[in-house]
């Protein structure tokens, strides 16, 4: 593959440029989308539950996914990182109404997160072929 068949995708986030990564990278048929918090990147503000950061991570991931010519449907691969094991069922709950019929492989990880607020991190990989 060449550099034409690799489009990067951003969301605007202030993150994104700061530390020289794209939300996302699609490369022939496969999108990889960086790990996503729960920030609206457009007041950049972050809700306090979990759920809510979920909520908002997987519309930023639906978007990016979207603006690369994929669906959220074509998710193969996603990974979950939270800051408690606590917080997994808040998660779930809607995760598992965005990926109910979808079902991909998935991986939960608990650990710290690069800022106080952030309690959920979404990290997505699609494959459309």
């Amino acid at each position: 593959m060449n550099a034409t068949n690799r489009r990067l995708i951003s969301t605007g986030s202030p993150f994104e440029k700061q530390a020289g990564y794209s939300r996302a990278v699609a490369v022939g048929d496969w999108c990889f989308v960086a790990g996503t918090t729960g920030y609206d990147y457009t007041s950049m503000e972050m809700p306090d539950s979990a759920a809510e950061q979920a909520e908002n991570a997987l519309r930023t991931i639906d978007a990016a996914l979207r603006e690369a010519g994929f669906t959220f449907a074509d998710i193969v691969r996603i990974n979950y990182t939270v800051t408690d094991a606590a917080l997994a069922s808040e998660v779930f709950a809607v995760t598992g109404r965005w990926l109910a019929d979808i079902r991909p492989a998935a991986t939960m990880i608990v650990a710290g997160l690069l800022r106080p607020e952030m309690k959920v991190e979404i990290e997505a990989t699609a494959f459309r072929g």
